[in-house]
């Protein structure tokens, strides 16, 4: 049987380490936000590809810079590119839908996309815009360190994961890289091309559900 003093100094030392944890959080999200910033104002001054000439603005991301789960699209469309917001447009409003019917919320996730300017006509991103603009994307994740990724269309699944898989068969499994869960689905763009995919789409959310939503 633990002593009354012992109980007492148990629960002390537990509320100490309680309160040390939270001072330490609140120490580190000012530090975070400010290298995620940086980050942003280095992304928008960017010109290491020609996209930055052929769009309006620098699509960087937005979320919560804690988010434990991070979404991550091609790139910027004209919505987007006119707002400055990923995923704003007819896609973006049908992943609303989707997170909002996953009880997930927006503003508790991060958006981003692989490339952050919008190619011409929407075109898909060439491997040497991709190459220019993952090392923002790699330190994004880096800051938020999301525990699950979420790769929304081929291209993503292909900068992140591997280079020769398709979203036809690797979409709905889960991967572990660099400590941290990885899922791959249909990008919303994909669906309202073919509403027939939004049953597959549900299923992959299902599954992030399971793990997004265990706590």
């Amino acid at each position: 049987m633990i002593k009354i003093k012992e109980r007492q100094q148990t629960i002390f030392d537990l509320v100490n380490t309680e309160a040390d944890h939270q001072k330490k959080q609140e120490k580190q999200e000012p530090a975070l936000e400010m290298e995620l910033e940086q980050l942003k104002v280095n992304c928008l001054a960017c010109q290491l590809c020609a996209l930055r000439k052929g769009c309006t603005q620098v699509v960087f991301g937005d979320g919560d810079p804690q988010a434990r789960l991070m979404l991550v699209g091609e790139g910027p469309g004209a919505d987007e590119d006119r707002i400055g917001v990923p995923f704003v447009g007819k896609a973006g409003q049908l992943l609303d839908r989707i997170l909002q019917a996953a009880s997930i919320k927006r503003n508790e996730i991060y958006i981003a996309n692989v490339v952050k300017c919008r190619p011409p006509g929407n075109r898909q991103p060439q491997q040497h815009e991709v190459d220019s603009c993952l090392p923002y994307l790699r330190e994004q994740i880096n800051l938020i360190n999301p525990e699950i990724i979420v790769c929304l269309g081929n291209l993503a699944l292909r900068t992140l994961l591997d280079s020769k898989a398709t979203i036809t068969h690797s979409r709905g499994k889960w991967h572990q890289i660099d400590g941290r869960r990885m899922i791959a689905t249909f990008h919303p763009a994909a669906l309202l091309r073919d509403p027939g995919k939004k049953k597959e789409v549900w299923a992959d959310f299902k599954e992030i559900m399971k793990y997004y939503l265990r706590v």
